[in-house]
């Protein structure tokens, strides 16, 4: 009896706790660019202090795009995105590795901060196509 007097009269479904709808891969963007000027700065430096800094920053921001990436992946696009852009899985497969142990997580290689900016640059055009659906 009690359980049915606090069962809700209504159930709603949503992708979040609070659907606001609100999704820009220029988060992910402005975190990863963070994460290629720390990697450009370390090099630049020999502290030894300022590198163990400047490591333990850019992993933090390199969680952040993953972050981001996955906010993307997981809450915005659906089935009918990936009939229309195949290679999305591939991307974000490819963004989140390059954000992660193979990438702005495991490495100083400006080079490879590159890459994921591509690869973000990759989602976000296909990102605002939807969009403009």
């Amino acid at each position: 009896m009690l359980a049915r007097l606090l069962r809700p009269a209504l159930v709603a479904s949503a992708h979040c706790d609070l659907p606001c709808g609100v999704y820009d891969p220029a988060q992910a963007r402005i975190e990863a660019e963070s994460v290629k000027a720390i990697m450009q700065k370390y090099a630049d430096n020999d502290d030894p202090v300022f590198r163990a800094r400047a490591l333990s920053i850019k992993e933090e921001r390199s969680e952040l795009v993953k972050h981001h990436l996955w906010v993307l992946w997981t809450d915005y696009f659906k089935p009918p995105h990936l009939e229309t852009y195949p290679q999305l899985h591939q991307l974000f497969w490819d963004a989140t590795k390059l954000a992660g142990a193979a990438g702005g997580k495991g490495t100083v290689d400006v080079a490879k901060a590159d890459d994921l900016l591509g690869k973000i640059d990759e989602i976000s055009k296909i990102f605002w196509e939807t969009k403009a659906a």
